[in-house]
C-alpha cells in the first residue's frame, strides 16, 4: 500500500525571463519500507520536486498536481497544517549540514525543541530521547557530545546529528537531498549503511536524490531517472542498472568509472543540459542524443511502458529493442 502518491507534479518559477517550468508531470508511489531514488545531472528538477512536496519552495515557485500523504494533498495545505506533519510524519535531511543545522544554537536544543514540539515532551525528556537517536547514528560519547554546537563536530558527524533529528519522531517518509555528497568516501559508505538500518528498524520510507549511482545501487529499490525536469525513465532498479532502455540512462550508466575496465576511456554525454527558460519543443534530451530523429526534436514522448518489463516506464519514441543491444554494447566499453 503506498504511503505517498504523486501524481503529475509541475513547479514552476516566476522570473524576469518569464515562466521556468522547472518540473513537468513528475508522478510516482513511495509504500512503506521502500527507497526510490532520484537521479540525474545538476538542474534536472530532482530537488525541487521534494521542496515542492514539502512546501519549501522559493516565494517565485508555485507547485501544481497533487502529492497525497494518506490521502491529503500536501501542495494544498496551509503552512500551519504542513507544521503539523514536516519533521514529524515526513522529515528531510538536506545536502549540506553546516547550512542547515543553527550554529548559535547547540545540538541539544535544536533536537529537543523538536519532540516538544511535535511529542509534546518535557525538555528533559526530549534530552534523553535525543540521546537515544544520536547513539542510534553512531556518535560516540553522545551524552556530552549533546551540549556542543555544530562546528565542533566533523562533516561526517555533523551529517549524523542531521540523520537523528530527521528520525527523532519516527517518521514515516524520510527524503534525504544528496546527503553523502560533501563527504569522503568512507563516510559515505557508513551513512548509507547507517539509513539502510534505521530503515530496517523504523520501517521508514525513503526518497533519496542524488547523483551518484552508485549510492542508488547500493540503497534503492526503485529508480527515476529525471533530465530536464522530466522522467526520463523509472522501473525497479535492477531493471534500470542492468537493462536500461534510455538513452539518457544509458549516457549516465557509461559516465561511470569502473575498476574491472583499467585504462578503458570513459563515456561521456556530449553537450550541455538545456536552458530551462528555453526548452527544446520535443524531448528535452533530443539535442544531446546520438539516437535522436526529427520526430525527437518536435514531438515530446509520452512516459509509458515500452522497456524489456512491463513495470518499466520511458519517455522515448524509438523503440526499446532497437536501443538495448547498441546500449548495451557502450556500457560494456564503459
Amino acid at each position: 500500500m503506498s504511503i505517498l502518491q504523486v501524481k503529475d507534479l509541475g513547479v514552476r518559477f516566476a522570473t524576469l525571463d518569464g515562466q521556468v517550468q522547472a518540473v513537468n508531470g513528475v508522478s510516482f508511489d513511495l509504500a512503506r519500507g521502500q527507497t526510490l531514488g532520484i537521479v540525474g545531472e545538476s538542474g534536472s528538477g530532482k530537488s525541487q520536486s521534494v521542496l515542492a512536496m514539502m512546501g519549501l519552495l522559493a516565494k517565485n515557485g508555485q507547485a501544481s498536481g497533487e502529492a497525497l500523504y494518506q490521502g491529503k494533498n500536501l501542495l494544498t495545505m496551509t503552512p500551519r497544517e504542513l507544521n503539523r506533519i514536516r519533521g514529524d510524519r515526513v522529515s528531510m535531511i538536506f545536502q549540506d549540514p553546516m547550512t542547515s543545522l543553527n550554529p548559535y544554537l547547540t545540538v541539544e536544543r535544536q533536537m529537543t525543541e523538536v519532540l516538544q514540539l511535535h511529542k509534546g515532551m518535557s525538555r528533559k525528556e526530549a534530552k534523553k530521547r535525543a540521546i537515544e537517536l544520536l547513539e542510534a547514528v553512531r556518535i560516540p560519547d553522545a551524552a556530552r557530545r549533546i551540549d556542543m554546537y555544530p562546528h565542533e563536530f566533523s562533516g561526517g558527524m555533523r551529517q549524523r546529528v542531521m540523520i537523528a533529528m530527521a528520525l527523532l519522531c519516527e517518521p514515516e517518509v524520510l527524503i534525504a537531498d544528496e546527503p553523502t555528497t560533501a563527504l569522503d568516501v568512507t563516510v559515505q559508505a557508513q551513512i548509507l549503511a547507517l539509513l539502510k538500518d534505521l530503515q530496517r528498524d523504523f520501517g521508514t520510507a525513503i526518497i533519496m536524490i542524488t547523483h551518484d549511482l552508485g549510492v542508488v545501487a547500493g540503497l534503492c529499490d526503485r529508480v527515476m531517472v529525471m533530465y530536464g525536469g522530466r522522467v526520463m525513465e523509472q522501473g525497479p532498479a535492477d531493471s534500470i542498472f542492468y537493462q536500461p532502455s534510455h538513452p539518457y540512462t544509458i549516457g549516465l550508466l557509461g559516465a561511470l568509472p569502473r575498476l574491472d575496465h583499467d585504462g578503458d576511456e570513459l563515456m561521456s554525454i556530449p553537450g550541455n543540459p538545456p536552458n530551462m527558460a528555453n526548452m527544446p519543443k520535443g524531448c528535452p534530451f533530443s539535442e544531446r542524443c546520438g539516437h535522436a530523429s526529427e520526430r525527437c526534436a518536435s514531438e515530446l514522448p509520452a512516459l509509458i511502458p515500452g522497456g524489456h518489463r512491463a513495470d518499466v516506464l520511458r519517455a522515448c519514441h524509438k523503440p526499446a529493442e532497437q536501443l538495448i543491444p547498441t546500449m548495451h554494447k557502450e556500457v560494456a566499453r564503459a
